[in-house]
């Protein structure tokens, strides 16, 4: 105790609070709140959105017709007119053949051979153009107009039949594309929410297979439920129910099986690259708004190769067109899912037994 009348000596320094700790500057907040790897990932997301825009314009907002296949049918001597004017049209817009007779012609449409057919009248001056709208609208529209030019020029007339016409439920010939665009969305995002729960990389080889069985078991229920809503609620396409199930169920996996493959090599980074794949590029390529011939060399030449093409393909052939030409898309969306699961069982045995060890105790 101090006694009366002495100095306290130096005052002591008051406490501080802790809120009212010395602050950083900014600088250095701005360092600690984003770290380099934040940033490089908020570039690579501006860098996705940037891609995401220029792939879908650059596919969807000019139109036009290249080597579209066209058939004619006519006599010997007015046929090679035909078939010149056709492949005369600018820009290797036609691709024209030739056809024995109507009846064939009509096959060949529906075995997706051709995109239309012109069937010429000899007796009167009104010919017949053959149309498939049921694989794209835009296609027949196009030849109608590409043919209904050549037509003016000899003075004769043309009347368009569609032979295979749309679902009365499928008015704009989309709900192919937009059912397999939601079984590809499934795909990835049930890849990446395992992925994200338990780790991109999956700890060991049992694992990995009860991860590849999770995959498959939703694989089944989400091509069945796309199925049941395109047909039995919607009433949207026509086709077998279980072939269009199937094709979903491979959909999905093949694409989730990719995403998983994807985070195995590159952890979350993975996530991006599955969008830039089966967004970026898949979607606007598939050819469910344009078909090939309607759409700019890039996404015209990489589309029927994607999950999103082969897919959109293989439920456009079960509900119009019986079948005819499945066997491509299958194949490729076959081949994306067995290189995923490889990639993936390469990735899980080819890590240190270590490091195995440490995941499982995590």
């Amino acid at each position: 105790m101090t006694a009366p009348g002495q100095g306290a000596g130096p005052a002591a320094a008051p406490e501080q609070a802790p809120d009212q700790a010395p602050r950083k500057g900014l600088a250095a907040e701005l360092k600690n709140a984003v770290t380099p790897r934040a940033a490089l990932l908020v570039i690579g997301v501006l860098l996705l959105q940037l891609g995401f825009v220029t792939s879908y314009v650059g596919a969807l907002h000019h139109p036009t017709p290249h080597e579209l296949s066209i058939a004619v049918v006519a006599p010997p001597q007015v046929a090679p007119k035909l078939v010149q004017g056709l492949e005369s049209v600018p820009n290797e817009a036609v691709k024209a053949v030739t056809a024995p007779d109507a009846e064939t012609a009509t096959q060949q449409l529906k075995d997706q051979k051709i995109y239309a057919a012109l069937v010429v009248n000899p007796t009167a001056t009104e010919d017949v153009l053959l149309v498939a709208n049921a694989r794209g609208p835009s296609a027949a529209r196009a030849a109608e107009a590409i043919v209904t030019g050549l037509e003016k020029t000899q003075g004769r007339t043309v009347k368009v039949e569609d032979v295979v016409p749309l679902a009365k439920g499928d008015a704009n010939g989309l709900s192919s594309f937009y059912l397999v665009i939601g079984w590809c969305v499934g795909g990835y995002l049930v890849a990446s929410i395992l992925g994200v729960s338990a780790g991109a990389k999956p700890a060991n080889l049992h694992r990995l297979l009860i991860r590849l069985g999770t995959l498959a078991l939703y694989s089944l229920a989400a091509g069945v439920g796309g199925s049941i809503i395109v047909k039995s609620v919607l009433d949207a396409l026509p086709g077998s129910f279980w072939a269009m199930s199937a094709v979903g169920a491979l959909v999905v996996f093949s694409v989730g099986a990719f995403t998983m493959a994807l985070q195995c090599l590159f952890d979350v980074i993975g996530i991006g690259v599955a969008v830039l794949i089966f967004v970026v590029l898949g979607n606007p390529s598939a050819g469910g708004v344009f078909p090939p011939p309607m759409m700019p060399p890039f996404w015209r030449a990489i589309g029927a190769w994607f999950p999103n093409g082969a897919g959109t393909d293989a439920a456009r052939s079960i509900a119009y067109f019986d079948g005819s030409r499945l066997t491509q898309p299958l194949l490729v969306l076959l081949v994306w899912a067995l290189v995923g699961v490889g990639v993936a069982f390469a990735a899980v045995l080819g890590r240190p037994s270590h490091v195995k060890r440490e995941l499982v105790q995590e």
